[in-house]
Formats: C-alpha cells, structure tokens, sequence
C-alpha cells in the first residue's frame, strides 16, 4: 500500500503542476495560438463538461471540495479499493482538484484546447484530459476484470 500511495501522490504532484503552470501561461501570459485544425485560446468554464451547471458558478467549487471529501473518505475507509485503482485515483483527483482551483482562483476553469477542423468541439485543459483518462482506466479494468470471473467461472 505504501508503495501505491508514493507512485500516486508522484502522479497528482506532476500533474497538477504541469496543469497549473500551463493554466498560468494563458491566464496571465498571452499563450493563444491559432491553428488550421486546433486552437490554444483562452476560455472559461463557468459550469462543468460543455458548460453545464453554469447557473451554479458561485457555488459548484464548493460542492465539487464536498465531493472530493466524499470520495477521500470513501478511499481512507476501502484501502482495496485505492490499492486496485490508486492511478486512476490520482489522475481523477489531480485534474479534478486542479480544476477546482481555477474556480478559486480565476473564477472559472482555465480551458484552452480548441479543436475546429470539420466540427467544432468544446474546450477543454490538460486536466480535463487526465481525468478522463483517469475514467478510461477504470472502465478498462472493469471489462477485464468482468471478462476474467466470466471465463473463470465458465460463463
């Protein structure tokens, strides 16, 4: 266990000061590039994923802290649980954590990521990248743990 909560504390360091310093360099530097396919420019997010919950801009990083106790709580009291997942665990609370900063610091979240080749997508940061990534991991582990019971049980 000692040596999964190193390897993801290292995890959350990095990426969460990798996320900031970036975040600063638009913020506060003048950082925009455009491009034939992606942009980097400068946005804030008010809400969640594509703006939602905007309405709750005052209050969502106060309930987004609520969550993440939650969650520390959750993991403190099911060890396994943290032993199984501890690197998606820290990508998810590194981004999330990250972006909860943001909405302290800037008021929103620092989004700059701006794909516009064929569609238009939403914008979106580093964090938001290692937090899915983050789902991605664990949606893997869970198919493959679900296959291994199946085969092992004959299904």
């Amino acid at each position: 266990m000692k040596k999964e909560l190193k390897i993801a504390a290292t995890i959350f360091v990095v990426v969460f000061i990798i996320d900031q310093v970036v975040k600063y360099g638009f913020a506060n530097l003048g950082w925009d590039v455009d491009g034939p396919y992606m942009s980097l420019k400068l946005a804030y997010n008010y809400g969640v994923a594509f703006s939602m919950f905007s309405f709750l801009e005052h209050y969502l990083k106060y309930i987004q802290l609520v969550i993440v106790l939650i969650a520390t709580i959750y993991l403190f009291m099911n060890k396994t649980v943290f032993k199984e997942y501890y690197l998606p665990i820290a990508l998810l609370f590194a981004g999330g954590l990250s972006n909860i900063l943001d909405r302290f610091t800037y008021g929103g979240v620092v989004d700059y990521f701006y794909w516009h080749y064929g569609f238009e997508f939403a914008i979106f940061n580093f964090a938001d990248v290692m937090i899915d990534l983050g789902v991605v991991i664990i949606i893997y582990k869970q198919i493959k743990q679900s296959r291994e019971e199946k085969k092992k049980n004959g299904i």
